[in-house]
């Protein structure tokens, strides 16, 4: 039996699989950026650096500095697989030390939201297995990122909008040509 709504390729719901790094040097950030590419592909798009450290010191056991980078990687992925792209992360991470030396988030993003995973729970957290947790961490109305109470600083302030706006084209894009295809 076919719910209604799946696709029987097996991709049940498209999204693009995007990543948030914390790091502290450039050396740290190529070597984590090679690393995510063993995992994921080479990247299709990278943001600049953004410091980060001056929000908070939540991760200064990594470093005292800290910038935050984002990579988005090539085609359309499965969001019920962000459990497993958390796990890889987390690998990746403590590969880096000890002690780790980076932080990764993964998440997705489609036309509506931006989905990151954590390993910390919280009442606006859903558990999805394997001691990781799904957020909503923005959500896309008006025409514009929109954050939440809980969003964290950096994501409500809008300083990541361009590159999300960004991966949402390439996600409109490439979610319109699978529908012409699979027609």
């Amino acid at each position: 039996m076919t719910c209604p709504g799946s696709d029987p390729t097996g991709v049940f719901y498209p999204v693009k699989l995007i990543t948030g790094v914390l790091y502290p040097t450039n050396e740290l950030w190529l070597w984590t950026k090679e690393a995510l590419s063993c995992l994921w592909g080479v990247p299709e798009e990278e943001s600049g650096p953004s410091l980060f450290s001056t929000i908070t010191d939540y991760y200064s056991d990594i470093a005292p500095v800290l910038y935050r980078r984002f990579l988005s990687f090539k085609g359309l992925r499965d969001a019920a697989d962000l459990r497993g792209w958390k796990i890889a992360a987390c690998d990746v991470e403590y590969s880096s030390g000890p002690p780790r030396r980076v932080n990764i988030d993964p998440g997705y993003l489609n036309g509506a939201r931006l989905v990151l995973a954590s390993t910390k729970d919280h009442a606006h957290r859903i558990y999805i297995g394997g001691g990781i947790h799904a957020e909503v961490t923005l959500r896309y109305r008006s025409k514009r990122w929109v954050p939440f109470d809980y969003t964290f600083p950096d994501f409500a302030d809008g300083r990541y909008d361009g590159f999300l706006s960004s991966v949402r084209r390439r996600w409109l894009e490439e979610t319109a040509e699978r529908r012409v295809h699979d027609n």
